[in-house]
């Protein structure tokens, strides 16, 4: 995948530069020379840099990708189901990031191509790459993130209003992208929720009608509503809905 290509030669530079400390070449790392004539960044703050940036990553993927708004919804559906800690986390987690990877191939692609290719090749500097690298992940955000929300971050900001949508800064468009995906995760959760919602107000009404008080009624349903959720095929229509959520 390109994301290894982005990563692979930045840690495999690691190592390197304890060895090029004697070396008459300049060294470069995350496409910055480190030579005597024109270093920009020494090399320890190159690596702190990229050390920050790899701690950074989790927190990113999990808030300017797909995989907010899919964790959000496999939550309220396992909650829905009523099958406690079953699938675990870390299932949901895993399964989370897979889909969000599979919507964020292309943008990541454009990334890798406008942004870190040209700046490995020279063509352009560092702060130039990562504007144009941004760049797909800006229309990305965009095309989710709800009017009011970027409205709202724009007043708190006190910014001035953009002339056109791919004006928006960054640091605009990612917290009203979390918001409008916050919305829409629920907004989805409240459906899924539901049906299984009346099969436990019927379930409950007919154990209270014959006077069974000796088991909890979200016991008897729990059954009920994972042979419904099986028979309909829920994972594929869930999953299937959520992706194509993306594309619509």
């Amino acid at each position: 995948m390109k994301i290894f290509r982005i990563l692979g030669p930045m840690l495999l530079a690691l190592p390197a530069f304890a060895a090029s400390s004697g070396a008459s070449e300049p060294f470069s790392l995350l496409g910055i020379s480190a030579g005597k004539g024109g270093a920009s960044l020494s090399v320890p703050m190159q690596i702190v840099i990229l050390l920050t940036l790899m701690t950074l990553l989790p927190a990113a993927v999990m808030s300017i990708t797909p995989f907010l708004r899919i964790v959000v919804v496999l939550h309220f559906l396992r909650q829905a189901l009523g099958t406690q800690s079953t699938p675990s986390n870390q299932v949901l987690l895993g399964l989370a990031l897979f889909l969000a990877l599979i919507v964020m191939q292309p943008v990541v692609m454009d990334m890798y191509h406008q942004g870190w290719e040209p700046m490995e090749n020279g063509q352009l500097t560092a702060a130039q790459a990562f504007d144009a690298g941004t760049k797909p992940l800006q229309g990305f955000l965009v095309k989710y993130a709800r009017e009011k929300d970027i409205k709202l971050f724009l007043e708190l900001s006190h910014a001035p209003a953009p002339r056109t949508p791919s004006d928006l800064d960054l640091k605009i468009l990612i917290p009203a992208y979390i918001l409008s995906e916050l919305k829409t995760g629920f907004q989805i959760g409240a459906v899924l929720f539901l049906p299984f919602l009346v099969i436990d107000l019927v379930v409950a009404s007919v154990t209270l009608s014959i006077g069974m008080v000796q088991l909890p009624p979200v016991m008897i349903s729990a059954p009920f509503k994972i042979l419904l959720f099986v028979l309909v095929d829920g994972w594929n229509l869930v999953v299937g809905s959520l992706m194509k959520s993306f594309y619509s």
